[in-house]
């Protein structure tokens, strides 16, 4: 199933971990594809990431202020839309950028539609209902983030749940795990050594563990030498393996039992159940409600040490049962949640506009 017509998509910034979805979005445009984003402020560490298949035009971000009173102006924005001119134009949900009615009210003038994409929207706010309203169609990450937009006055049958993905269906088979720990279980985290992650807090939990278990701990970044004399003090056998890419993580979600996140972001669970592993993640933005379910994982409250001890002693203390969880992880990431899926939702969604 294709877009017969000019899609036009506008981005904040490009990372590189969206460069393979808008590829294959770019793929099911008939009449192309181009992507007008420009570049993050050097603090936010974002990869940075180049397109194949979507042309992709560099927008002026002009950052303005920090934290909760973040804005962007993104310049050339309504030029880039007169050179290309699309049929429709997707765009992110949120009202931080500045830009963004000026290119809504340019498509409507011509009597194009506007399709929205983002997280979701706080509850009882005027400012987000008025927001969300300019918009012909919206995308949401997540159930609960379509939800949101449905309380605040959307109509719910115009609202499209394209569940976030940052990686292809598995094309290899599960690897296959012993019913027995190899000697003991291992864990594996994989991510960026920053504060948010909570590394310090799987370093002290491991080491309440009766079985001390076998900790991996794959990643680069600031907290890294702090984490390492940490583990000295509280557990010697974590081993740091530094930063891996692709092919080159293979051996360590096959090796693992069990991938745990104890803290907030992070874009390796998917890869870590298309390994066929039970995941422990710390609750977020709502884009792992749909991921990470009973039958395959954990949620945990983010800060709570206590439950994360807890989660880890659980999850361990019945092989079994982790095994058909890693199934689970196996089959949500090859029959619902991937690129593949995000990109046919796009598909319906853009679809279901009449030009």
């Amino acid at each position: 199933m294709n877009f017969n017509g000019k899609l036009g998509l506008q981005q904040r910034v490009l990372p590189s971990y969206r460069v393979p979805f808008f590829d294959l979005l770019a793929r099911h445009c008939n009449g192309g594809m181009n992507l007008f984003a420009g570049k993050a402020r050097p603090q936010e560490m974002i990869a940075g990431g180049t397109t194949q298949v979507a042309r992709h035009v560099e927008a002026k971000n002009i950052h303005l202020f920090n934290g909760r009173f973040y804005l962007c102006y993104q310049q050339g924005f309504l030029d880039w839309l007169a050179d290309w001119n699309p049929d429709v134009l997707i765009m992110e949900a949120n009202p931080r950028y500045l830009a963004s009615p000026s290119a809504v009210s340019w498509m409507h003038k011509r009597g194009l539609r506007v399709i929205g994409w983002g997280l979701g929207a706080p509850k009882q706010s005027g400012l987000w209902r008025r927001f969300i309203g300019q918009f012909d169609r919206m995308i949401a990450y997540s159930q609960r983030g379509a939800d949101e937009y449905a309380e605040l006055g959307f109509p719910r049958e115009k609202i499209f749940v394209a569940h976030n993905s940052v990686s292809s269906a598995p094309i290899l088979p599960m690897p296959s795990r012993p019913s027995d720990f190899d000697l003991r279980p291992t864990l594996l985290f994989v991510g960026r050594l920053q504060a948010r992650k909570r590394v310090d807090s799987l370093l002290r939990a491991c080491a309440e563990m009766e079985s001390q278990p076998r900790l991996l701990i794959v990643g680069d970044g600031p907290e890294r030498e702090s984490l390492e004399i940490l583990a000295k003090e509280m557990y010697p056998s974590a081993e740091f393996v530094g930063a891996k890419h692709g092919a080159e993580l293979k051996p360590y979600f096959e090796q693992a039992d069990l991938f745990v996140l104890p803290g907030t972001g992070g874009l390796a669970v998917q890869e870590a159940m298309s390994y066929g592993l039970p995941v422990i993640v710390a609750k977020g933005d709502g884009t792992q409600d749909d991921l990470v379910r009973a039958g395959n994982g954990w949620q945990i409250e983010p800060e709570n040490y206590d439950a994360l001890v807890a989660t880890i002693k659980n999850a361990l203390s019945d092989i079994a049962r982790l095994r058909e969880m890693g199934m689970e992880s196996f089959r949500i990431v090859s029959e619902e949640i991937n690129i593949e899926k995000m990109a046919e939702t796009f598909v319906k969604a853009l679809n279901s506009i009449k030009m």
